[in-house]
């Protein structure tokens, strides 16, 4: 976790990085385009998650719900930012 959050000094994310974990960098960094780009064609469950978790950031609710029940997750009732903390830390594992 570390790590990656001394990422986000960087102008880019680590070219390495999975799809959901590189959609929450930019996310982090506040471009939320950049992100929702990356994990709206992806399928797997981590980046429904993902894409859930930004659409929640969004305010759209509606759409959020849509991609918690893809990715197998209940919605998130905490802060956002404890939701993007709880994510890396599942991605990071």
């Amino acid at each position: 976790m570390v790590d990656f959050r001394a990422s986000l000094a960087n102008a880019a994310p680590d070219a390495a990085l999975s799809p959901p974990l590189a959609a929450l960098w930019w996310a982090r960094k506040g471009d939320w385009d950049q992100a929702h780009k990356i994990v709206q064609d992806e399928s797997d469950a981590y980046s429904a998650w993902v894409h859930a978790y930004l659409h929640r950031v969004e305010g759209d609710l509606g759409n959020a719900g849509y991609w918690y029940r893809r990715a197998g997750q209940p919605v998130a009732s905490d802060t956002v930012e404890a939701e993007w903390e709880r994510i890396v830390s599942a991605l990071l594992v």
